[in-house]
């Protein structure tokens, strides 16, 4: 799959169907490649970009936020499939998730990268030094900058609607199994070597893979 592919619509933009999301996080994970990410701008216009890169957590996984029940900060990863759960990453760049699974499982999907297919003037805007369309919106807080997501606004928001300003959707866009691959997450210092990253082959926006320095040598995919 070229990057010519993944940068342009197919058919139409429609929302995506909560079932999707209703299901396994690594699951759950797959299905996002290549969905789109529909960001409502100021002045009536929207951003268009298409999913690229994740990374799965489950509430039994010790690099979970939800590993440790619910709290105020995590609260949104508990809720219905489709929901925006933003946080902070050390206290410097925002970064979303979609949940999924169920209704209180703590359950989300990191997205750690995207294609502009649309509306490239207002992610520019928001990264004015980058000079590379393949770095727009390359790595998670990257991603969340280049869209304007951010926790006050978007954590929490139902991404199956329109009215939170950003919404999931699907075009008529195909991704066979041969051009999706996965492998470690990145930075993560527990279970580091469980391969609960999805991106696809030879796309030039997917991050390059750094392993925590906090990570045990050697650890399992738990």
């Amino acid at each position: 799959m070229t990057g010519a592919t993944t940068a342009a619509l197919h058919g139409s933009p429609r929302p995506m169907d909560r079932a999707v999301l209703e299901r396994p996080a690594p699951e759950a994970a797959v299905a996002l490649l290549g969905a789109l990410l529909l960001r409502s701008e100021g002045d009536g216009s929207r951003t268009v970009a298409r999913i690229v890169e994740v990374e799965a957590y489950t509430p039994d996984d010790p690099a979970s936020h939800s590993v440790r029940g619910r709290t105020p900060r995590n609260g949104s990863m508990f809720a219905a499939p489709g929901t925006a759960y933003v946080y902070r990453s050390y206290g410097v760049h925002w970064c979303c998730n979609v949940t999924v699974d169920g209704l209180g499982v703590g359950a989300a999907v990191l997205l750690r990268a995207a294609v502009v297919i649309d509306g490239e003037r207002s992610v520019r805007a928001r990264r004015p030094a980058v000079a590379h369309d393949a770095a727009l919106l390359r790595g998670p807080g990257n991603l969340a900058k280049g869209l304007g997501i951010d926790g006050e606004r978007h954590d929490g928001v139902d991404l199956l609607t329109e009215g939170g300003g950003l919404c999931l959707a699907h075009d008529d866009l195909h991704v066979p199994s041969t051009q999706r691959t996965s492998g470690p997450r990145v930075g993560v210092s527990q279970a580091p070597d469980r391969p609960w990253r999805w991106w696809l082959v030879d796309e030039p926006a997917v991050s390059r893979y750094r392993r925590s320095p906090r990570a045990a040598s050697g650890s399992g995919t738990g």
